[in-house]
């Protein structure tokens, strides 16, 4: 189901808790909202959407990356940016790092480490700190 897109920060602030399988149709959701948002938007996170679960997915040239319960477990190369967001007014100045390596489940709850650069980093980041209740 495409939902509507959360832009109250005092609900965005709020840290997100994790998720579990029974939380699948968060991800369906996620998948919806993100597809009907396509042409503005490349990641988005399950406070995005409503509701306050460590879920995010990222649009990638090898297509969308569902990470539940996203941990970043190391990052390097550091710059400064600017960002916008479909749940904020206007762009922002932010810290991010071009190498990340990240430890998620799946869609199927199956567990992985991966290691991502560039604007895939810089999205997966975007995304965990909506998830730590950070507003850009």
């Amino acid at each position: 189901m495409v939902r509507p897109i959360i832009k109250d920060v005092i609900f965005l602030a709020r840290k997100s808790v994790p998720a579990a399988k029974d939380d699948i149709c968060v991800i369906n959701d996620l998948r919806d909202t993100l597809a009907a948002n396509r042409e503005r938007c490349i990641g988005m996170a399950a406070n995005m959407i409503g509701i306050s679960k460590r879920i995010i997915i990222v649009s990638t040239e090898l297509g969308d990356i569902v990470m539940v319960n996203p941990q970043i477990i190391s990052k390097s190369g550091k710059y400064e940016t600017q960002e916008g967001c479909l749940s904020l007014v206007g762009v922002r100045n932010v810290t991010r790092f071009d190498n990340i390596e990240v430890r998620y489940n799946d869609d199927k709850f199956i567990a992985h480490k991966g290691k991502f650069s560039g604007l895939t980093a810089q999205i997966i980041q975007h995304e965990c700190d909506h998830l730590d209740g950070i507003i850009i």
